[in-house]
């Protein structure tokens, strides 16, 4: 991870230096830090056995397994999540010891996936972002993760959250919403006074390095050593760290088919495989590697000759010059990732083959596909699509490989490695701006003090406030006795009421029996069910309206999905029903409540009747019944120079607007709104309201 001054004009990068350090010595490790140093790097420290369970276990037997779809490969152990815990906690401390309140702090992939939030309690105000490289799962995948609701916020405590394509932001989307229960309008995200954005931001490749390798003379070398080792023979090259997700061994039994069908084949071509070593610790990955190679063997034993090896296999990290020149000589690149972030290799195979024939083959797992749509997409788990797309490949004409390589370089000589780190960095840069922009109108220590100051001043107030949401948080249970009142906010309401001069509304959509039992005791004005009755002077009034007509039919409606909709559940009121979808699930919610809302549609078509949605509901009730008309006309009968409105509904818009310019209307929420201010939750409700008490 980095860590990035307002200016950038000084980086450093935090992050583990790779080895245990249970047995170095405190002057080596002043040694290792102090050469890091002038790389512009920062060690964190770990021990064998945090690496064991964070790094070996969590990181790469949990998380690595489950964002690359392997569940059989996933392995809970809560000391695994033990130790991701403790981890982040000690990169959190690493960060603050060389981060201050304007820095820019850049995390980077799965293994600090609670860092965000971690910083965010000790840097509020800092620009905080995060980019995850691997593939973010579907949520039916990431449901299965013990610790998701953990990762999830651990996350948003982050500005900027960036994937490598929008189908991995999409899925983590949609998982916040499931199982936090948090929603985003484009992508973006409330997060009490602050906005996540979340992107897709497709890293890119060093294009000008690799498409001028054949001017360095060391691969120039390589390329004639190469070109001479495989004289007159096609080379298919497959390259990858040797990883379960590569599809390696999918791809060994691809090219033995192909040989068993092409016969004619046979001593002209080769497969090179390069398989890169990848936690070698892991027994997972030992076995895989004894799997590859066992494999390898068979084949050439099977159709090997004396002079002639099908398959030419290296396990080691090869330097520049000898990659580069495999990318130069290679006819086909063979990449069949049977779940991949990006995969980096094809651009820069693409980017490589300058004027120069060559052929992609390219997963549709794979996160690079759409930058690349003139490769050879394959489905990485069907072999004979693989070996019918090698027949392909080496059959193409070559005007039509230098066509299609020359689409592909055009499109990732653009979106670079450093267009892609300038990108991530200007968006991060500009979260401020997006972070005012949705809290623009924040009731902050200023307006606070003004507002208390013009209460103080008034000689008669008017305090119009919602409840669910407003002064109580809203609760997931459909029973009204879960969100009963406590006595500290009845004894505050009461409080309020009984200082001269204020006149207090509690302005609900709850029934007129519940707001009675709740407040009917306290010296305050009522309005149950939006303004459908309204309690003033002790005595309860309604307007001669109602449902009845159309009651029948609009409950035979709702009652035909009730039953197909685990969840949900009908509300009747006297002046309004409501269809209840806040322990519905997501999907089904859509679905319902489309078609819920045609049908409804079509019966109160001219009619006296509106369907509204609010929070988890669907409403349907008299058009000419809204808390604006409340609060208009308890604005017309006391006449106060000082009116304080909250709430955190659609139907609270209608006081904001109802409401004179110099009002005190307060949304909850970032959410647009016709509100004066906004205030990030209840706790913070109360406390102003606290404020007004004391004054």
């Amino acid at each position: 991870m980095s860590s990035l001054p307002t200016n950038h004009s000084n980086r450093l990068w935090i992050g583990w230096p790779g080895i245990a350090t249970d047995d170095l010595s405190a002057a080596e490790k002043a040694q290792i830090t102090k050469k890091l140093k002038e790389l512009d790097c920062f060690p964190v420290f770990l021990s064998k056995k945090q690496i064991e369970k964070y790094y070996d276990g969590y990181c790469n037997e949990t998380i690595w397994p489950l964002f690359h779809y392997f569940q059989s490969q996933v392995k809970h152990h809560t000391t695994y999540w033990s130790g991701y815990k403790e981890v982040n906690d000690i990169f959190k401390k690493v960060v603050l010891k060389n981060s201050d309140k304007d820095s820019m702090v850049w995390i980077h992939d799965y293994q600090l996936m609670l860092l965000p939030r971690l910083l965010r309690s000790s840097l509020p105000d800092s620009r905080i972002g995060f980019f995850l490289h691997t593939p973010f799962p579907s949520y039916e995948i990431y449901r299965l993760l013990p610790q998701r609701a953990e990762i999830l916020q651990g996350l948003l405590g982050a500005d900027l959250i960036g994937f490598q394509v929008y189908d991995y932001a999409r899925h983590f989307l949609s998982s916040t919403l499931r199982i936090l229960g948090v929603e985003n309008k484009h992508g973006l995200i409330n997060i009490g006074r602050r906005i996540v954005k979340v992107d897709a931001f497709p890293i890119g490749i060093d294009y000008k390095k690799f498409a001028k390798v054949t001017e360095d003379e060391k691969t120039k070398k390589q390329i004639m050593s190469l070109e001479k080792y495989h004289d007159g023979k096609k080379i298919i090259l497959s390259m990858d760290r040797l990883d379960y997700s590569k599809g390696i061994f999918q791809r060994l039994e691809a090219f033995e088919l192909f040989l068993k069908d092409n016969p004619d084949w046979i001593k002209k071509i080769v497969l090179v495989v390069v398989a890169v070593p990848s936690r070698t610790e892991v027994q997972t990955y030992k076995d895989l590697r004894n799997e590859i190679e066992k494999k390898i063997s068979r084949i050439n034993g099977r159709y090997g000759t004396v002079d002639w090896s099908p398959i030419s296999y290296q396990f080691k990290n090869l330097p520049f010059e000898e990659v580069a020149a495999l990318f130069w000589v290679s006819d086909v690149a063979l990449l069949t990732p049977l779940r991949d972030g990006m995969n980096l290799v094809a651009k820069e195979y693409v980017a490589t083959k300058q004027h120069k024939p060559g052929v992609l083959i390219l997963s549709e797992m794979a996160g690079a596909v759409d930058e690349l749509p003139e490769a050879i997409r394959i489905n990485p788990n069907d072999i004979s699509q693989i070996v019918n797309a090698i027949e392909t490949a080496l059959n193409m004409p070559e005007k039509t490989q230098i066509q299609k390589i020359k689409s592909m370089q055009r499109r990732i000589s653009k979106y670079t490695v450093a267009r892609w780190s300038e990108d991530f960095a200007e968006q991060l840069e500009e979260s401020k701006s997006w972070q005012h922009r949705g809290g623009e109108k924040m009731l902050n220590k200023e307006a606070e003090q003004k507002l208390l100051q013009a209460y103080g001043k008034s000689k008669k107030r008017l305090l119009l406030l919602d409840y669910d949401g407003s002064l109580r948080n809203i609760v997931s249970s459909y029973d009204s006795k879960r969100a009963n009142p406590t006595k500290a906010l009845k004894d505050l309401i009461k409080n309020l009421a009984a200082i001269n001069n204020n006149e207090v509304c509690i302005v609900s959509g709850r029934p007129r029996g519940v707001l009675e039992s709740w407040f009917g005791d306290l010296d305050v004005s009522l309005a149950a069910e939006h303004g459908g009755w309204i309690k003033s002077e002790n005595e309860w009034s309604r307007p001669d309206i109602s449902l009845n007509g159309l009651r029948e039919n609009i409950i035979n409606i709702l009652k035909r999905y009730l039953d197909r909709t685990p969840g949900a559940r009908i509300e009747e009121k006297e002046f309004a029903i409501v269809w209840h979808y806040r322990n519905v699930l997501v999907e089904l919610a859509h679905a319902r409540n489309a078609g819920i809302e045609y049908e409804l549609n079509q019966l109160l078509a001219n009619t006296e009747f509106g369907i509204y949605s609010g929070r988890k509901i669907i409403e349907i009730k008299p058009k000419s019944i809204n808390k604006g008309f409340v609060a208009e006309d308890m604005f017309a009968i006391h006449k106060p120079d000082f009116v304080l409105c909250i709430g955190d509904d659609y139907t609270d818009e209608d006081m904001f607007r109802s409401l004179p310019e110099d009002s005190f209307t307060i949304k909850i929420g970032l959410e647009e709104t016709e509100a004066r201010y906004q205030i990030s939750g209840v706790s913070d409700v109360l406390q102003l309201l606290r404020k007004l008490s004391a004054n």
